[in-house]
């Protein structure tokens, strides 16, 4: 079944994959989108996210801004050297006819949880102020929505901002902690199963040889994005976050892993802020069940989850565009 899907994003390059994959899979129905800053501000971000809907052919999805800065301090400036200046790759994208909503983000995510109650799945993919502040805004959400899936944190394996912090839960600690104390089960996707998850250079050249302009553009984004993380892998490639967390959030993959634990944000001010501190002491029983525990951390997946997610674009944007072309040829 289709399931209305906010999206909480900081448009970069992996945001864009998850937002491709979302308008494609046949399980989600994109029913509004916020931006945070992160990888880029959340103005830019909403730039990107408006012009990537318009080459998909889903303009009408409405965009709505978010929260600038983080809950404590200000927003650092982004992350060109992993995303590009414009967040996406330094690829030019046709400007969209269309701009944000009135709403800010937190507010659209409040008003879809009453509009879907019982039913809207959050996944959310930058750092997590929007959500936190949808939670001032509406103390009731976590018993209007279906679920919560947040790409963010590090449980067992090392940080990619410290050696303890990942970048999501790291640019605003505060948000997360009131994320994951808040009353509902959260799903994370964090560095453990992400970092494991590569897209390998041949899946970005079937992309670029993809006869649709979003596969395209999404292979051409893939070149800067794999210039970065052949410093980390030692070969063109990259990690698979944000779209990860998308797959996760509709049930499209499974995870072989995922213990439900405890799970904490560390706000201090020492060398472990930002660390997502996940109780992972049941590893050596098998991970037994934990009484009051809510967070649901995915370690690792059952298969592979690049040939998925090339498969679901190709298909879904191929065919869009032949169905356009025919309709054209039709005319």
């Amino acid at each position: 079944m289709t399931a209305p899907v906010y999206l909480d994003c900081d448009t970069g390059i992996d945001d864009a994959l998850a937002l491709a994959y979302l308008l494609a899979s046949p399980l989600a129905s994109v029913v509004g989108i916020g931006t945070v800053s992160g990888n880029v501000s959340a103005e830019v971000g909403a730039r990107n996210t408006l012009d990537l809907l318009s080459l998909a052919g889903a303009a009408s999805v409405p965009v709505a801004v978010g929260a600038h800065d983080p809950l404590v301090g200000s927003f650092g400036g982004g992350s060109p050297w992993v995303h590009g200046s414009n967040g996406v790759g330094e690829v030019v994208l046709a400007p969209s006819a269309a701009s944000a909503v009135g709403e800010s983000a937190a507010e659209m995510l409040v008003r879809l949880a009453h509009s879907f109650p019982g039913t809207l799945r959050v996944v959310a993919i930058g750092p997590l102020t929007n959500i936190a502040e949808a939670l001032r805004l509406e103390p009731a959400l976590p018993s209007l929505v279906e679920s919560v899936t947040v790409m963010g944190g590090a449980a067992l394996a090392p940080g990619n901002i410290t050696p303890v912090a990942e970048a999501n839960i790291w640019h605003d600690p505060e948000a997360a902690a009131l994320v994951l104390a808040a009353d509902w089960d959260v799903t994370l996707a964090p560095l453990d199963v992400t970092m494991a998850s590569v897209l390998e250079e041949s899946h970005r050249q079937v992309l670029l040889a993809s006869s649709a302009p979003v596969p395209r553009a999404l292979g051409e984004m893939l070149g800067y994005y794999f210039r970065f993380y052949e410093g980390i892998y030692g070969r063109p490639c990259s990690a698979m976050h944000d779209p990860l967390a998308a797959a996760l959030a509709v049930g499209a993959v499974k995870s072989a892993l995922a213990p439900v634990v405890r799970a904490a944000v560390d706000t201090s001010d020492g060398p472990g802020r930002g660390q997502t501190v996940c109780d992972m002491r049941g590893l050596y029983a098998g991970y037994p069940e934990v009484k009051g525990a809510r967070c649901r951390v995915v370690l690792s997946l059952e298969e592979d989850f690049a040939p998925h997610l090339v498969e679901t674009l190709l298909e879904h944007f191929e065919g869009t565009t032949a169905a356009l072309a025919s309709a054209g040829s039709a005319a």
